[in-house]
């Protein structure tokens, strides 16, 4: 695993797990190596719809309505406002962070 993506999500979050990281760029594989697949456009309404659906329900098993997975998509956006390229890892990482989830992702 390349260790910029465990700089990246430690730009956002204190104490990064790297066995969680791991596990994202594992489940993302071969997306990652397309620069537009490995980024997060908070402008695309499709693609937030995607990382909560693909990502937020089948990935993490989320069962809040759509309305409150939206709202934290968009507080992620948020957070990462300040980034023009908005990693994929880093985004899911913090997702997945919020709900609590990371151990989740490390097996």
């Amino acid at each position: 695993m390349s260790k910029e993506y465990v700089d990246d999500v430690a730009r956002y979050a204190s104490n990064v797990n790297e066995n969680a990281v791991a596990g994202i760029v594992k489940h993302l594989g071969i997306a990652l190596r397309s620069k537009d697949a490995s980024l997060v456009s908070c402008s695309s309404k499709d693609e937030l719809s995607r990382v909560r659906d693909s990502w937020l329900k089948k990935k993490l098993h989320r069962s809040e309505d759509d309305k409150k997975l939206d709202a934290v998509i968009k507080e992620i956006c948020e957070t990462m406002k300040a980034d023009k390229r908005k990693n994929r890892v880093t985004f899911y990482y913090l997702l997945a962070e919020k709900f609590d989830q990371l151990d989740s992702l490390t097996s």
